[in-house]
């Protein structure tokens, strides 16, 4: 009963809900190609350019009730985008956004072009405030390169439209998996001089959210004595739910290593990036679903 309960609430979590993104139907043209083929040394060449196909032969008779459609150049992200430190020289001067022209969401502009993901796929956002997001983070590029590591909303819509489709069932089969050993049903041992201020701060701070687990979903989650913390789907729920801020979150995920901090002091260099790592993808990720939600 309780799985089921929790499986429903994954489910429920859908981001960028838009239409399917329009026909792959715009290739590299011979001009741009050959373009791409002698600047094979510029660093800017990971992306792929296209420009649009104008035809003068053909006579067109369409009849078009608000206009003819506009017909626009594209960059199209390179694969290493979602794993590499630097793609490429910044290319571009103007980073906007522009409302997709079947009416059904919103694209990212670098000067004239439509962002495409590395699919070559139109980045198409379920509204204006997650476009303006992305390109937030596009225009905070620097001349001598573009970061991907600096960019995780950017590479959390990449993710949502081209892998978690493909995968979503086994992702929340794998989560599922996993949920009886969430990190927040984990207790230190109480009768060790170590662990025993460890036991105080999790009944302090993680007692709370697991009686607002028992009053939201009906269960009471049974708790266990481990030294090893696993990543935690209830400290995620909570934050979708609005009942944990992010800052709350963190504390919660740390708070076994923090108190050793305490004890033992902070390592510079690890653990201050280990907590400045953890703030990016815990507060990108709800900064990312809160917009995908927002209409």
């Amino acid at each position: 009963m309780a799985l089921n309960l929790i499986r429903k609430t994954l489910i429920s979590l859908t981001p960028l809900q838009v239409k399917p993104p329009f026909p792959q139907s715009r290739h590299l043209s011979a001009a741009a190609a050959a373009t791409a083929a002698a600047n094979s040394d510029d660093p800017s060449s990971s992306f792929s350019f296209s420009e649009p196909q104008t035809k003068t032969d053909d006579k067109d008779d369409s009849i078009y009730v608000k206009g003819k459609p506009k017909t626009t150049s594209s960059v199209t992200m390179p694969m290493s985008f979602m794993t590499g430190s630097i793609v490429g020289k910044k290319f571009y001067k103007k980073v906007s956004t522009r409302e997709a022209e079947d009416g059904n969401g919103w694209h990212v502009m670098l000067d004239y072009r439509t962002l495409k993901t590395p699919s070559k796929s139109p980045l198409k956002c379920p509204n204006r405030l997650l476009a303006m997001a992305i390109a937030a983070e596009w225009d905070y590029q620097q001349a001598d390169g573009i970061r991907p590591f600096t960019m995780p909303i950017m590479k959390l819509a990449c993710t949502a439209l081209e892998r978690v489709p493909l995968t979503r069932t086994k992702i929340i089969d794998h989560l599922m998996q996993k949920f009886p050993q969430d990190l927040v049903f984990c207790r230190a041992p109480g009768d060790d001089d170590l662990t025993s201020s460890v036991l105080e701060r999790q009944e302090e701070k993680i007692d709370p959210l697991l009686k607002w687990v028992e009053s939201e979903f009906g269960f009471k989650p049974v708790l266990y004595s481990s030294f090893f913390g696993a990543h935690s789907l209830i400290i995620a729920i909570g934050l979708f739910r609005g009942k944990l801020q992010i800052e709350e979150a963190i504390e919660l995920i740390r708070l076994e290593e923090d108190l050793q901090v305490d004890r033992w002091g902070l390592v510079e260099g690890g653990h201050d990036l280990d907590v400045a790592d953890l703030k990016v993808q815990i507060a990108s990720a709800v900064v990312f679903l809160g917009l995908s939600r927002r209409f």
